[in-house]
């Protein structure tokens, strides 16, 4: 059984760009005991958590980009429980404890955790168990909320400083992209997200984490999609709504079980303008919906280079 690494942070974040990876003995020496004020109130942590339990895939990014992997993480949902962007750092070293919506306490108790990091969103009826097993700190919700709740995990797990480093160095990085983009292609292409589900289709909107990562890097978006909200259900009547300049679409779970076939072979979404042009692209789901940290982050902007400026 793995252990939280206690090493510098950066030691692996699942990104290939090295943006958002530390350099082993940069990071400051935390005080401990301390007192992390979070969703739930206060919690006292005595001592550098070394043994962390995760509740959620955003906690893992943010934990894996820290240098710590934990000992104990709900399956991620996918296939075998492990996003693919951050197997090589849990593959074998974190034991998976129950899912998102059952987290299994008896399997995180016998893990012997000093932190556990979720959210209230998600767990917040299980929040007096989980603390009496060990100091718990919550962020109040997820997703679009990510950077200050990297912030928060780096308060928990020793790291603050880092984290904003980490921050800063990725928004600078995503603001670089944005001016390398509109230089190189003359201006920036409205940029449309299109993700099929089992039973529905989702149009991902400004309040949601990819939301925030194209608003970083300043890409515009199409009017429907161009609002404070998280998502827009649409029918296959309502394809037109989904179009765009560029349009990346993904998929959760099984392409077959979704409505992907459907709507992309339905003759109003060969009418699109981006996929007329064949600005069609495909995107991996776990980094661009499910990673919801400053490593899925960084990678989504991997992919916004490679296709945008060398495909």
């Amino acid at each position: 059984m793995g252990t939280a690494s206690g090493t510098a942070p950066g030691a692996a974040t699942g990104t290939s760009s090295g943006a958002a990876t530390g350099t082993p003995g940069d990071a400051t020496t935390a005080a401990f005991p301390r007192t992390v004020a979070h969703a739930m109130g206060e919690t006292t942590i005595p001592e550098q958590p070394q043994r962390v339990v995760v509740l959620d895939t955003g906690e893992l990014d943010s934990a894996i980009a820290l240098g710590v992997v934990p000992v104990g993480a709900v399956r991620a949902p996918v296939e075998d429980g492990l996003l693919d962007y951050l197997r090589p750092q849990t593959e074998g070293a974190t034991q998976l404890v129950g899912t998102i919506s059952e987290p299994d306490l008896e399997a995180i108790a016998a893990l012997r955790p000093d932190l556990i990091l979720s959210s209230k969103l998600r767990h917040e009826d299980l929040y007096d168990q989980l603390g009496q097993v060990t100091s718990t700190v919550f962020s109040e919700a997820v997703g679009v909320v990510w950077k200050e709740n990297f912030l928060l995990h780096g308060e928990a797990l020793g790291y603050r400083e880092e984290a904003e480093r980490m921050l800063a160095d990725y928004e600078a990085r995503a603001s670089e992209l944005g001016e390398r983009l509109r230089e190189e292609l003359g201006g920036l292409p409205t940029v449309s997200i299109v993700r099929f589900l089992p039973g529905e289709t989702r149009l991902y909107q400004r309040a949601s984490f990819i939301g925030t990562v194209l608003e970083d890097v300043g890409l515009p978006r199409p009017a429907p999609q161009d609002v404070d909200d998280f998502a827009l259900v649409i029918s296959e009547e309502q394809i037109h709504l989904a179009d765009g300049e560029l349009i990346f679409v993904t998929w959760y779970g099984p392409a077959e079980d979704t409505t992907r076939a459907s709507f992309t072979s339905n003759p109003l979404w060969e009418r699109l303008e981006g996929v007329q042009a064949g600005h069609v692209h495909e995107a991996p789901d776990d980094t661009w919906m499910l990673g919801i940290g400053i490593g899925a982050a960084n990678v989504v902007l991997d992919d916004l280079e490679r296709i945008l400026l060398t495909e």
